[in-house]
């Protein structure tokens, strides 16, 4: 089901899937995939409202995608030894996915 919320940062009304809900002191904050500007953000649930009517019917112009056989790598440091190779890991590093996003740009 797809959602709406104000965002501060893009001065504008975003649809959101939400993806993960996590319980704060101060509430309930909910991980979204903004459908038209391909961002994830965290949203208060007090702030997110339920998209109704035909705008839910709208497509959404980003889309989640993933690279054709492309492994995440990191660089494993051995400290005891004293070298670094480069080997597999379970998530894209911060550098990475920064490096990847200037090369779209």
């Amino acid at each position: 089901q797809v959602y709406v919320f104000f965002s501060e940062e893009l001065q504008c009304w975003c649809r959101a899937l939400v993806e993960s809900v996590r319980h704060q002191l101060d509430g309930y904050r909910l991980g979204c995939f903004l459908v038209d500007y391909a961002k994830y953000c965290s949203v208060a649930s007090e702030n997110i409202r339920v998209l109704a009517g035909p705008f839910g019917k709208i497509p959404y112009r980003a889309k989640k995608c993933r690279l054709h056989c492309t492994k995440p790598l990191t660089l494993h440091i051995d400290y005891c030894e004293n070298t670094a190779k480069i080997g597999p890991a379970k998530r894209w590093d911060a550098a990475a996915i920064q490096h990847f996003r200037k090369l779209l740009e």
